[in-house]
């Protein structure tokens, strides 16, 4: 199977998007590495003030630590020559030149994993098999961009991770394979999206094996509200009762990311 990638360069999933080239092998026929501060998604100080608009301050570090203090960008180029792949700059994953590139590459499937950009139905159509996406939750709960948060401000967290269907619609495709995954109390929302991210990578080859082998396990769910980014008070009440979105050990591994060796 001719698998396409698409990611956005982050510590939240820098480590799981490694071992999933790695596990891929020569069936990796493209990787499409997503431009954060692309035309479409604004400057970076006109983000960081969305941001505080609508989040207050308390988000700012968590969006620094794992985006502004992103992996070196050699790293992936590396991992991408090692695998004989293509390392594409995805401005518009619907653009005419993303179009092309895949139709280059001919993949049999494409492949998100922490990717930020929302693929059309032509886009999708691009592909025999169409997508699949690796997500940080157990949806249909806290579909969004930060899964992790919206779990760890439950009075009792739970973490998992999904493997669905991609469709226009954020984070409700059909389901492919779920799976919870317990993880110490005290994790930060940044050290929990990290491992389940890895933990996410054996799920996410099953189910690529599966559609190489004709085995439909797709299940349907009905989508439960859209979980963006968080409100002030959410973050308040994470804050009062001494829940982390970044900790001191998610700088570290963030810091170590952005060195190039």
């Amino acid at each position: 199977m001719r698998i396409a990638l698409f990611t956005l360069e982050s510590a939240l999933s820098a480590g799981a998007v490694e071992d999933l080239i790695l596990a891929l092998g020569e069936d990796l026929v493209l990787i499409g590495r997503s431009q954060p501060f692309r035309r479409a998604a604004n400057h970076p100080v006109r983000q960081a003030w969305r941001h505080l608009r609508r989040s207050g301050p308390r988000l700012l570090p968590y969006l620094a630590v794992n985006y502004g203090l992103r992996p070196h960008p050699a790293r992936l180029a590396a991992l991408a020559k090692a695998a004989g792949a293509p390392l594409i700059e995805v401005e518009d994953v619907n653009g005419p030149a993303m179009a092309e590139a895949i139709r280059a590459a001919r993949p049999t499937l494409l492949v998100s994993c922490h990717f930020d950009q929302i693929f059309t139905p032509e886009t999708l159509a691009l592909a025999p098999c169409g997508g699949i996406n690796l997500h940080p939750s157990l949806l249909p709960r806290h579909r969004g961009p930060v899964p992790t948060i919206w779990a760890l401000a439950e009075p009792e967290p739970e973490f998992g991770v999904t493997i669905h269907r991609l469709v226009p619609r954020i984070d409700a495709g059909a389901i492919l394979a779920q799976r919870a995954v317990p993880l110490p109390p005290g994790i930060s929302a940044s050290g929990a999206a990290r491992a389940l991210h890895q933990a996410g990578v054996p799920l996410l080859t099953g189910s690529i094996a599966d559609i190489a082998a004709a085995r439909d396990r797709a299940r349907e769910v009905s989508s439960l509200p859209y979980c963006p980014f968080p409100p002030p008070r959410l973050l308040r009440g994470l804050a009062r009762r001494g829940r982390q979105l970044v900790g001191p050990g998610d700088f570290r591994t963030a810091l170590r990311l952005a060195q190039h060796h």
